[in-house]
Formats: structure tokens, C-alpha cells, sequence
């Protein structure tokens, strides 16, 4: 293997290595527990190199974990969804959301609560951020200009936001999530 593909591939570790100490000490103890220090610490490395693979620091690290995280769960609601289409297909694609809102907290802040310098709703915005948004559009249909997504998604957000925070009644995710898709889909 030329010296090139194995140094890329060595990097790629790297980074991956990085990313999985952020995401694992996020969950553990949340994000003002993850600092470039501890993450050097834990993955063998000097601050140097963490810094060689992300110059911004925590903020880029966040960052690059918050985009995996759009990807994630675009593909989550991909799969939840699967042929169906209308009523059943929004209801699909919101419990994939907010399961993965629930299981996931440390990086569902980083996504959507934490400043991570992504150019959300633009039409420049990153590949990771239309996918997810996309995965919502499809399953109401808006070709539009978005606005219905947009209200779609805020709703989901505000669902997962006032569940975790224990506001909303227990034992009835699946009443909310039918209502909601039966507004998108009378």
C-alpha cells in the first residue's frame, strides 16, 4: 500500500477516534465535559494532533458530530418510513425523530441546540442538513418552499424538547405523532 493511502487512512482513524471520545463523553457527561485535553487524553494523542485533524477545536468537533448526527437520522427516518406513503409514512418518519431525539440527547443538542456554525435553511446549507430535512419534506410532499417542513420539523423539535423535560403526558407519544400526521395528511 503506497505510504500516501496508508497516512489517509491512518488520519481517517484519527479523526473517527476524535469524533467517537466527543460523542462518547457527551453522552456520558454532556457537552461542557468535552474538552480538547480530555479528548487527546483519551484516544492516545497529543492536543497538537487533535488540533491537526480539527483546527477549530471543540466547536469543529462538535460540529463535524452534528453533521454525522443529520445523516444518522435522515437515514433512520428513510428506513422507518420504507413504501409508505401518506398518514402512515409521517407517523413513521416523527417516531423515528423523536425516538432518536430520546436516545440520543447529547447529540440531538449538538444538531439542533448548541451553535455549530451550519447554514441551516439556506439553500447553500450542508449535504448532512438537506438530507435530513429532506427525509421530512418527502414524506409530506412539500415541493414548496419548505414553510410546511419547516412547521412539520418545529413541531417534532418542540415534541422532543417538552418530552424530554418530562411536560408532556406519558404513554402518549402515539396519540401526539397521529394527530400531528393527520394534520399533514387529512
Amino acid at each position: 500500500m503506497p505510504d500516501s493511502v496508508t497516512r489517509r487512512r491512518r488520519a481517517d482513524e484519527r479523526r473517527r477516534q476524535i469524533l467517537d471520545a466527543a460523542r462518547a463523553r457527551a453522552d456520558a457527561e454532556g457537552w461542557a465535559a468535552v474538552t480538547t485535553r480530555h479528548l487527546a487524553d483519551s484516544i492516545g494523542y497529543s492536543q497538537p494532533v487533535l488540533y491537526g485533524h480539527f483546527p477549530g477545536g471543540k466547536a469543529e468537533i462538535m460540529r463535524a458530530v452534528a453533521l454525522e448526527g443529520f445523516t444518522e437520522l435522515a437515514e433512520l427516518c428513510h428506513a422507518a418510513v420504507g413504501r409508505r406513503t401518506g398518514r402512515s409514512a409521517v407517523e413513521a418518519a416523527a417516531m423515528a425523530y423523536l425516538d432518536f431525539a430520546a436516545e440520543h440527547p447529547a447529540l440531538y443538542e449538538a444538531m439542533f441546540q448548541l451553535p455549530i456554525d451550519a447554514r441551516f435553511a439556506r439553500d447553500d446549507a450542508e449535504a448532512e442538513l438537506r438530507a435530513g430535512f429532506s427525509a421530512l419534506a418527502d414524506v409530506i410532499g412539500d415541493d414548496g418552499d419548505g414553510t410546511a417542513t419547516e412547521v412539520l420539523w418545529g413541531a417534532l423539535h418542540g415534541m422532543s424538547l417538552l418530552e424530554r423535560a418530562g411536560r408532556l403526558r406519558d404513554g402518549q407519544r402515539r396519540e401526539r405523532v397521529a394527530d400531528l400526521a393527520a394534520r399533514f395528511c387529512p
